[in-house]
């Protein structure tokens, strides 16, 4: 996790996944794991599902995301 989405909140949007997965009951289904840099501090934080970024995600956006996401799974 890189510095300049760490101070953009990178750390509450995490804390959201893991909640929404917990939730969901799709623990068992969906890996977590963090990330180096990947050098889009401007469009940051950056969240990657199945292969697709998702870039300046919010506390107020990534549920969206998720649900669009993963409703499949």
């Amino acid at each position: 996790m890189g510095s300049s989405c760490f101070s953009k909140g990178n750390k509450d949007i995490a804390k959201k996944i893991i909640q929404y997965i917990g939730e969901n009951k799709l623990d068992k289904k969906i890996q977590v794991q963090g990330c180096l840099c990947r050098g889009l501090c401007k469009s940051g934080p950056v969240v990657e599902i199945k292969g697709k970024l998702y870039t300046s995600v919010t506390e107020q956006s990534i549920e969206t995301i998720l649900k669009e996401a993963l409703e499949a799974t």
